[in-house]
């Protein structure tokens, strides 16, 4: 087991290394990159300068020459170059990137005077705690409702579930955080729940127990949209997977040795039926904790790492783009690779190194 690890640990690298190189060239095909955009901006804010002082007149902002029709001075224009990193050829910035990498060093954001490791600590919680409650909750009720939609298939239990499965699959996470705004936190009907922020404006002054009160309790809303937005597919993947089970074989022949419902449902099936739920986790974590959160971090103003991504995106804040994207990639191959793990944990049959030999 210790060598399996170790060789999957080692895999991560070439990994990571393809992902970044596939993406930078993706994005050196974008346009619009940080030079093209701050020259856009200097020439639309000059332009309307230069126009404003009587047209094709030479004028000087901001230390800059615009020249009329001719745009910007191409001294000014190298300098933005080399101010973003993009006077060297793109084998040179990739290879610069890589080594910098491999220290994890992120470089500096290209519009938020901060380095990036810098920022994706200080977004960390917020996604970590939508991430992770989310999940937690999320599988908590999830895999109890589809064990007992699998035992009861077919009953009045099942049909009703099923039907608020499929609405709750039907209707998007932010959707249902809009409702829930509406309705308790101060929308039209209750003001129970707070609508921004991850923590109270006085959360240093709380004691122990009021700032975990207080972080909870912030975190009800937001939680509660993603896992009612979420839960559908792994409620039906864990009843498809039990409902398969108990039709088998060795299931009919524990019955038939008196075995009681509980003892084949926990001590024969539980086992074989879990491993395709537990093999969704990683996805399902990573979805969450990233692009499932996106819309929930816009609408309860929380400032995470899904919300500061997408906006990186928009501005082509490269250092930001691939810093994240490094520590999606790393935290999904990690999780990935725990996920495999806790199969031993479900089933002791698996044996990881017998079956590569």
């Amino acid at each position: 087991m210790l060598a399996y690890i170790f060789r999957r640990l080692l895999l991560i690298i070439p990994t990571l290394l393809g992902i970044l190189i596939i993406n930078f060239i993706i994005i050196q095909a974008a346009p619009g990159g940080p030079v093209e955009q701050m020259i856009a901006k200097l020439e639309g804010f000059e332009g309307a300068t230069s126009r404003i002082a009587g047209g094709g007149a030479e004028v000087s902002v901001a230390g800059s020459n615009y020249r009329g029709a001719q745009g910007l001075d191409p001294a000014l224009i190298k300098e933005i170059e080399q101010m973003y990193g993009f006077d060297k050829p793109a084998p040179e910035r990739l290879w610069i990137m890589i080594k910098n990498y491999a220290r994890l060093d992120f470089g500096d954001s290209f519009f938020r005077d901060a380095k990036v490791i810098d920022l994706i600590i200080e977004k960390m919680p917020v996604s970590i705690s939508l991430g992770l409650w989310s999940t937690l909750i999320m599988y908590l009720v999830s895999i109890p409702l589809g064990i007992a939609k699998a035992t009861r298939h077919g009953s009045h239990f099942d049909v009703w579930t099923s039907s608020a499965i499929i609405i709750g699959y039907a209707i998007p996470a932010f959707l249902f955080a809009i409702l829930l705004i509406v309705l308790f936190a101060g929308g039209s009907y209750l003001d129970w729940f707070p609508l921004r922020g991850l923590t109270s404006n006085n959360f240093d002054e709380l004691s122990t127990t009021g700032k975990l009160l207080d972080y909870f309790w912030h975190l009800v809303l937001p939680v509660t949209a993603l896992v009612i937005g979420n839960f559908a597919t792994m409620t039906l993947l864990t009843k498809n997977s039990f409902l398969d089970e108990i039709n088998k074989q060795y299931v009919v022949t524990a019955k038939a040795k008196g075995l009681s419902p509980n003892r084949v449902l926990y001590g024969h099936v539980f086992r074989n039926a879990m491993l395709l739920v537990i093999a969704g986790f990683p996805s399902a974590f990573i979805g969450i904790f990233f692009t499932g959160s996106l819309l929930i971090e816009v609408i309860f103003s929380l400032d995470g790492l899904g919300l500061m991504s997408f906006e990186a995106a928009i501005n082509r804040d490269y250092p930001v783009v691939f810093g994240t994207l490094f520590i999606f990639t790393l935290l999904g191959l990690v999780v990935k690779l725990i996920g495999d793990l806790t199969y031993t944990l479900v089933d002791p049959r698996i044996d990881f190194d017998s079956r590569e030999h």
